[in-house]
């Protein structure tokens, strides 16, 4: 399974006929292919190119001293050797020329997504994977990325206004990644990653900053880290599924069987990072039951909570959790 998109870049020399014989040739014999001339003035000095494959595959190619190459298709063998690069390691000129081609592109073909600026260019090298283009789309489009009862322009609402705060914008393919490339829509384990955005939201909305994916000595990698007055603090999230049809049949039993997941590996290592329950894919009276009972998690301390597309947020806490929250839970 391919990864996020990334670039290559190639440190030879190439010139219009190099490009039709060792990238458009190739690909037109294995996929047909048609060359094309980029759809952007590219940066200065650079010269650029689509090309487009009948099966729906893509790439961009640009080149002046040094060359790069975008695409969500098989790598010419001229290119077999080169490293590969994300948006932010590449220049800033070229990175964003390939940004705009592939934006206009996903507004021709998927404009209810591109109308969501931030979180169509935060997802950019998903939502244009080789494996996880189809799949991260129909995500979002079918099952309102994770949200029960709700559509997806609810969904897209909220998660627009929460990274349009620019809280990812350095730790981009971090997150995104996250999300997966897989041919097929695994509702679970994408719900699963949004449940990581959730609590990111939940924190910064308290005022704190949080870093993703911590590692630590220990081996374990825990999803945040914020600080606060007292110093560090770790996070670890955990989604469960609607306690519906699933061994765990009552929303307290779903929220300990999958803090137990977690008590196993990561928090044995570190009992006093704070495990996040996002309980956002409960329905309403599958939340209304946990909150009212207010069960443990199988684990202290833990916050309990669930978020709602209009970005509303109730949750409860279990031990001392060392974050200042109660204004954000709605305590």
């Amino acid at each position: 399974m391919a990864g996020p998109l990334r670039f290559r870049r190639s440190r030879e020399r190439w010139d219009a006929s190099r490009v039709r014989r060792d990238l458009h040739a190739p690909l037109d014999e294995t996929f047909g292919a048609t060359l094309s001339s980029a759809w952007y003035k590219p940066p200065g000095g650079y010269t650029a190119c689509r090309l487009e494959m009948k099966n729906g595959d893509r790439a961009l190619f640009v080149w002046d001293e040094n060359a790069y190459w975008l695409g969500n298709t098989k790598t010419p063998e001229a290119l077999w050797r080169t490293e590969k690069y994300t948006f932010e390691e590449v220049p800033y000129p070229v990175a964003r020329w390939a940004q705009r081609e592939l934006l206009a592109e996903l507004d021709m073909t998927d404009p209810w997504l591109a109308a969501y600026e931030h979180v169509a260019w935060f997802f950019l090298p998903i939502l244009f994977s080789k494996d996880g283009r189809a799949s991260s789309r129909a995500f979002f489009a079918d099952h309102a990325a994770g949200f029960p009862d709700a559509n997806a322009e609810d969904a897209l609402g909220f998660y627009e206004r929460f990274l349009s705060s620019g809280v990812f914008d350095d730790h981009r393919y971090t997150m995104a990644a996250k999300l997966g490339t897989s041919e097929h829509v695994d509702r679970t384990r994408m719900s699963a990653t949004m449940g990581e955005f959730n609590a990111a939201k939940l924190l910064t909305d308290a005022g704190y900053a949080p870093t993703p994916e911590i590692e630590l000595d220990s081996g374990y990698a825990l999803d945040f880290r914020v600080t606060t007055d007292r110093g560090p603090v770790l996070v670890e999230v955990t989604r469960p599924g609607r306690p519906a049809g699933r061994s765990a049949g009552t929303p307290a039993a779903a929220i300990r069987q999958t803090g137990a997941a977690k008590t196993d590996d990561q928090l044995a290592a570190h009992p006093d990072a704070v495990l996040f329950v996002d309980c956002s894919s409960f329905h309403d009276d599958e939340w209304a039951a946990l909150a009212g009972e207010r069960p443990d998690a199988g684990h202290r301390p833990a916050v309990v909570f669930r978020a709602r597309p209009d970005g509303s947020v109730a949750g409860y806490e279990k031990g001392s959790v060392p974050l200042a929250l109660d204004d954000v839970l709605g305590k």
